[in-house]
């Protein structure tokens, strides 16, 4: 093919992706890696046919300029990610920190109030927590094994679904606060009766300290992130309870944006939770420096995300 006739063939097109790279507005990436695509087959073609031609060294400078401008955008997204995550997560974990802060104060009492209960009314347990699964237990701890329950099903199987339900009573606490708090704080006021009641039940049967070595493998970081949901809910529910300045709307749309920002971070620990439930817990009686060790480390990785960084970047960054 003659030069002439292979620039008039294409010039439409280098023309089209000329534009779209020099243009501010974002490009979307697709598009730019097909123009790459294009570019480089036809710099390869004139290379090959026309080595020493002007449209040669047109080309060139046009495919550089495209895997200049890819690079860019790829290297704006990393950094965008890396934003969200080391600046926009702690900030709105420290624009809500007195919602999760009145959140982990229900709970915990929600959980002496479980334990109390239990101690002072054997039936209670049983309200609680069902008869079967009551007897259950007494037959593992009668055995020896106090938390047998957790090494039953399929490692993977035991992961998946545990991980799925706690996330689903993580979404329960986190949209009932759309019933004005009060329904995020049924959800954690429930679930500490809950959690109170269980040890009480091993604290009765002289176990609870071998029982706990089990349980809070995996319970330091889902109990803790069901706190931080609670508290991603009762911050919806406050904002339109007490819009200050605010309308009602722009209060909740507002608040809203930050706390799914924050649900949003606690995914990750669901899984890894799930994972040290289902393939994890059941060998407890492995060794208890083990277990000892996991829940330390579990308790340090909440503490830094939730609490220690986001207070860091506050005090350096003078958020309100």
């Amino acid at each position: 093919m003659r030069e002439a006739s292979f620039v008039e063939r294409n010039k439409e097109k280098w023309t089209l992706i000329e534009n779209n790279l020099s243009i501010n507005m974002q490009v979307d990436p697709d598009e730019l890696a097909s123009n790459y695509i294009e570019l480089t087959n036809d710099l390869a073609y004139a290379q090959t046919f026309y080595p020493n031609s002007k449209v040669r060294n047109y080309l060139n400078e046009l495919a550089v300029t495209a895997h200049q401008k890819i690079y860019k955008d790829r290297k704006a997204s990393n950094n965008k990610f890396k934003s969200f995550i080391n600046e926009e997560i702690p900030q709105a974990i420290w624009s809500i920190r007195r919602p999760l802060f009145y959140s982990l104060l229900i709970f915990i009492l929600a959980s002496a109030i479980g334990f109390l209960s239990a101690m002072y009314d054997i039936d209670f347990i049983r309200l609680i927590l069902g008869d079967l699964y009551v007897e259950s237990t007494i037959e593992s701890i009668k055995a020896g094994d106090p938390a047998a329950v957790y090494g039953k099903g399929s490692n993977f199987g035991s992961a998946i679904w545990i991980t799925i339900n706690n996330v689903r009573v993580a979404f329960m606490a986190f949209a009932f606060g759309l019933f004005l708090s009060i329904g995020t704080g049924y959800v954690l006021f429930s679930n500490g009766i809950m959690l109170g009641a269980f040890h009480q039940m091993f604290f009765q049967y002289d176990v609870m300290g071998k029982a706990m070595s089990a349980i809070w493998i995996h319970g330091t970081i889902e109990i803790s992130v069901i706190v931080v949901a609670g508290g991603c809910g009762l911050a919806i529910g406050n904002s339109i309870l007490f819009p200050r300045s605010y309308t009602r709307l722009a209060s909740f749309v507002q608040t809203a944006k930050i706390a799914m920002k924050v649900l949003v971070s606690t995914i990750p620990f669901f899984i890894v939770a799930g994972t040290l439930e289902g393939f994890v817990t059941r060998y407890y009686q492995v060794s208890i420096w083990l277990s000892l060790f996991i829940i330390l480390l579990s308790l340090l990785a909440i503490l830094f995300f939730y609490v220690i960084n986001p207070y860091r970047l506050a005090k350096r960054f003078q958020w309100k």
